[in-house]
């Protein structure tokens, strides 16, 4: 994915212009880096989530117990992006970082089942707030 491709993701994502079927895995995690990296204003990991919930609705989503934003997903997600982005070059680009974060374990979409029993990870609580894992803890 190119620079490009990562800023019209993040852009239609903030504008709420993006098409649904295009919030993948990956789209999730291009939108998390650009924002780290190009809008310093922002303090994503107490603003995306509000990001999210209106997207999702945006789009015809929900957010509920079930469906649509998941707290702990999105703040583990975060977590792990800057984990990433420590051990990079500062002057590191979108695309370079994605394509490191594609590569890692994070590319995989069932990344959190190291961490979380999918129990407890799909759980209400989950969803609502913080849940800390419950199989290995997330790496500082």
């Amino acid at each position: 994915m190119t620079d490009e491709q990562i800023e019209r993701l993040a852009r239609g994502f903030c504008a709420r212009t993006l098409p649904k079927a295009e919030w993948t895995h990956g789209a999730h995690f291009a939108t998390a880096l650009w924002l780290i990296l190009r809008a310093p204003h922002l303090n994503v990991e107490r603003d995306m989530p509000d990001m999210i919930r209106r997207y999702n609705e945006s789009v015809g989503g929900v957010n509920s117990d079930m469906a649509g934003y998941h707290h702990t997903i999105t703040l583990a997600s975060l977590h792990m992006t800057r984990r990433l982005l420590a051990s990079l070059p500062a002057d590191v680009t979108p695309a370079a970082a994605f394509a490191a974060l594609m590569a890692s374990p994070l590319g995989d979409k069932d990344w959190l089942l190291t961490y979380w029993s999918r129990e407890r990870l799909m759980s209400v609580a989950a969803r609502r707030e913080w849940v800390a894992p419950d199989l290995l803890p997330l790496p500082s």
